[in-house]
């Protein structure tokens, strides 16, 4: 047998994965950090995690900022107690009522990674790239969220119109400050962190 022979491009595109993959390992830690840090509202509760997927996507792209909530996800369904409503952890919650709104956050950072690609380049309004990311993630967690809500609300002989009431409204403003928190932290981070997919 021959020994497995690799150029200098191969080990530096294996090295940038491996680098990108510790990565996006950290944001799925950051968001578990995130739900932790949590005010109890019912049934959705104000927790940080919206700021670190945002800035998973932001940072580590569509790609990557993706896998790291998807790795959050699986974290969660393993054990971690990650989640931010009870019981924290399992697939209880991610099929519970709050469950769109996790589903939401692969969606939120791929959403907010590519936004930002696309506008965040622009040497004109940088900033406001990354802010529009944001916004386009967090309208991302709210559709997939309130849809599941409402279904959830459906299926449990309340009105589905109470969705938006309580899982979008009483969060607006708070998630527009975590997509400025997260839009400008993003521009300091050096692009070097990232990949361009």
């Amino acid at each position: 047998m021959y020994p497995l022979q690799i150029n200098n491009t191969t080990a530096r595109a294996i090295s940038k994965e491996g680098e990108m993959l510790a990565r996006a390992l950290l944001f799925a830690a950051l968001t578990g950090i995130g739900a932790l840090l949590r005010i109890p509202t019912s049934p959705v509760p104000v927790t940080m995690q919206v700021f670190f997927v945002l800035l998973s996507g932001m940072i580590l792209g569509p790609y990557w900022g993706a896998l790291s909530q998807v790795l959050y996800l699986g974290m969660g369904l393993c054990g971690a107690p990650f989640f931010a409503a009870p019981p924290y952890a399992g697939p209880a919650v991610l099929f519970g009522p709050t469950g769109g709104y996790l589903w939401g956050f692969i969606l939120a950072a791929a959403a907010s990674g590519w936004t930002s690609r696309r506008l965040a380049a622009r040497e004109r309004f940088p900033g406001m790239g990354y802010l529009l990311a944001g916004i386009v993630g967090i309208a991302a967690i709210y559709s997939c969220g309130t849809a599941w809500l409402g279904a959830w609300l459906s299926l449990n002989g309340a009105g589905a119109s109470a969705a938006f009431a309580l899982g979008v409204k009483p969060f607006i403003l708070v998630d527009l400050l975590k997509a400025l928190g997260a839009a400008t932290l993003a521009r300091t981070v050096p692009r070097k962190w990232s990949l361009t997919v």
